[in-house]
């Protein structure tokens, strides 16, 4: 049952609209969810342990997943579907996923897939997932080639964003998370420095909801909510991974306020608050030393914004809003001058655990307890 503890935000699409709800024990209102969909079974996809599962009304089978970057695949996806018709799922039941960015993702495009389509409802557990994968219908997994190039629009039902599994979080993990809510300065939220944790992904979830209102299928706007996103793709493919989705995104946002700067579409105090927010959140802000700018390139050259030639998201007189064919050499020197880490060490900072710590202790105050 809702209580007055909780955000809700209202993702507006018509007859496919939906309700985002977070706060402390927002899973256990899954019944509600699953009731209103109509569905006598479900699948519940969860990469967590089965204590963090809540019951969803209704007979379930639980099928245990991956939430990392190595099972975002095709493969990962057939198997999922497989499972489906092993338990007899029809259109008219529906599947629930609990986990991370990832479980999100291959979930949200399982479900597409699956009689071309069944109802999902998303469980995230993690601060990134909460914050950005879990909202908005876009569902994709990884290529050899690039991330996400194979996916499809699928809205969920509900999206419950419960606080409580954040308290489980390593603390990198829960950093990694700020990456998005960094971003979010850039492309119309406010400042969102120093608000509850709560406060701050519902207000990064209502940024998400209004921009996908207004373009659901990436038309034009919706390409903001890719700040940071051209070369953090990037990093993460050319550190295998080592950076995580949040702290490529991280180091992302500040090269696209260097970029910005360098092609004069904003100003030097505006360039340096992109480093000041990220740094805020104790994220990464410099590239790691091992990989190339030659690298990076080719792998920015691969993303899916890039129909004109190099394309990123930049900050600009009018706000954000994409760029095409950004001139490569510029894009090099800006590159080259971008800080750069002493060490293959992980990317994570003593600032980013302090932040964590921070915001666990939030977390531990009265009617913040963690699951189950």
């Amino acid at each position: 049952m809702a209580t007055r503890t909780h955000r809700h935000i209202d993702v507006g699409l018509a007859e496919r609209s939906y309700r985002v709800s977070i706060g402390p024990g927002v899973r256990h209102t899954l019944p509600e969810v699953i009731a209103k969909t109509g569905a006598s079974r479900v699948v519940v996809v969860s990469a967590r342990p089965a204590e963090w599962v809540p019951d969803p009304g209704v007979p379930a089978v639980i099928e245990p997943a991956g939430d990392g970057e190595v099972d975002k695949t095709l493969a990962t996806v057939e198997r999922l579907c497989r499972r489906f018709a092993e338990a007899g799922l029809t259109r008219a039941d529906a599947v629930v996923s609990v986990g991370g960015g990832t479980t999100t993702d291959v979930v949200g495009l399982a479900a597409a897939l699956y009689h071309r389509g069944v109802p999902v409802v998303h469980l995230p557990t993690s601060l990134l997932a909460q914050v950005d994968a879990s909202v908005g219908g876009k569902t994709a997994v990884n290529l050899p080639e690039g991330k996400n190039l194979v996916g499809a629009y699928w809205q969920p039902r509900a999206v419950l964003c419960d606080t409580d599994y954040l308290g489980t979080l390593p603390h990198r993990e829960l950093v990694g998370g700020y990456g998005e809510i960094a971003r979010c300065h850039f492309i119309g939220a406010p400042d969102l420095r120093g608000l509850p944790l709560t406060e701050q992904i519902a207000a990064s979830v209502a940024l998400k909801a209004s921009v996908v209102a207004a373009d659901e299928r990436d038309a034009g706007l919706r390409h903001i909510l890719n700040y940071g996103h051209t070369l953090g793709h990037a990093l993460e493919r050319a550190t295998d991974f080592r950076y995580s989705h949040g702290e490529a995104v991280a180091v992302g946002t500040v090269f696209a306020g260097r970029l910005a700067g360098a092609l004069g579409r904003i100003s030097r105090a505006r360039e340096a608050e992109h480093l000041d927010v990220v740094s805020h959140y104790g994220l990464p802000t410099a590239l790691p030393a091992e990989v190339g700018t030659d690298a990076l390139l080719t792998l920015m050259r691969l993303d899916k914004k890039a129909t004109g030639g190099l394309t990123f998201v930049l900050d600009g007189p009018s706000g954000a809003e994409l760029v095409p064919g950004v001139p490569e050499q510029v894009v090099a020197a800006t590159l080259a001058a971008m800080p750069r880490t002493t060490s293959t060490h992980d990317p994570s900072t003593a600032e980013g655990a302090d932040h964590a710590r921070t915001a666990a202790a939030e977390r531990s105050q009265p009617g913040h307890p963690g699951p189950p």
